[in-house]
């Protein structure tokens, strides 16, 4: 009997598949990406505020920057997400632990590579003052300027998101369904995954940020009569309580929550779209 083994896409197209659907899901939240950004960077060493909430913080960039500038930093967003999301987004693990163990070192191998994405995305979205003119601008000047080991700072605190957004999401995704499952108000279907995953970026958010502040605020940080202006992520985090408050360690966490649940669902959406109309075309054609 002939061996009937389904036709599957070749692992540089699940790749490059993997990427595209990062950086076409981008596209639609890089605004979200800009004001958490500028709302984590605000206020630094004050407890006075200069955005009251996100949608302050978004009216204003429309009124100072116009339309185009909730779209600053667009090209490092999508160049992290070339970098990020093809390293992270490839194959199916054959059980819990061992495809927790490989999400979890995926993430943190796919944050170390996207770290400089992740250093020009950041100073890119800060305030405009360094005048990058696009991500690559921006990585070359950097590069020149403050030397090639510049594009990796922070790394360590990008790692270190990068395993405690896969350890929640893990943990919480499944907890979450199943508690909704045990209720009884809802079956195993669409309506239930939709709502597990908002519980499960609720706590997500909540857990990752603290971290994702430090990482934003030693890619942004300036030299100081030829010092850095924080020395780690531990000085970061004790600098940003003791001055401007236990909770400014979640500053901008509507937009980081707003745009974590519709990146994940475009990034599927646009993978499973293109996955089909590749085994449509190439695969069964």
């Amino acid at each position: 009997m002939a061996d009937t083994k389904p036709k599957t896409s070749p692992k540089a197209v699940k790749f490059l598949f993997g990427g595209l659907a990062g950086m076409g899901a981008t596209v639609f939240v890089q605004p979200l990406d800009l004001v958490k950004n500028r709302m984590q960077l605000a206020g630094q060493g004050t407890k006075a505020r200069e955005y009251k909430t996100s949608f302050h913080c978004l009216v204003s960039i429309l009124k100072n920057e116009g339309v185009s500038g909730v779209y600053t930093g667009l090209s490092a967003g999508l160049f992290r997400q070339a970098t990020y999301t093809t390293t992270r987004l490839d194959g199916r693990p054959p059980n819990f632990l061992m495809k927790a163990g490989i999400g979890m070192t995926a993430g943190a191998v796919g944050a170390f590579v996207g770290t400089p994405a992740e250093v020009a995305l950041i100073r890119m979205t800060a305030d405009g003052r360094r005048g990058y003119s696009n991500v690559f601008n921006a990585l070359a000047r950097i590069t020149r300027e403050e030397g090639v080991t510049t594009l990796w700072r922070g790394c360590v605190p990008t790692m270190a998101r990068a395993l405690v957004v896969n350890a929640a999401q893990l943990a919480s995704y499944s907890q979450s369904k199943q508690a909704l499952l045990d209720s009884g108000y809802f079956g195993d279907d669409i309506l239930c995954h939709f709502c597990a995953s908002m519980i499960s970026g609720l706590v997500t958010t909540a857990a990752s940020m603290p971290v994702d502040i430090v990482k934003t605020r030693i890619q942004n940080m300036k030299m100081i009569d030829g010092k850095p202006e924080y020395k780690n992520g531990l000085d970061v985090l004790m600098r940003v309580v003791g001055k401007e408050g236990f909770f400014s360690l979640w500053k901008g966490f509507t937009p980081y929550y707003a745009r974590l649940g519709p990146h994940t669902v475009l990034t599927f959406i646009f993978l499973e779209q293109m996955n089909r109309l590749y085994k449509k075309h190439m695969l069964d054609g």
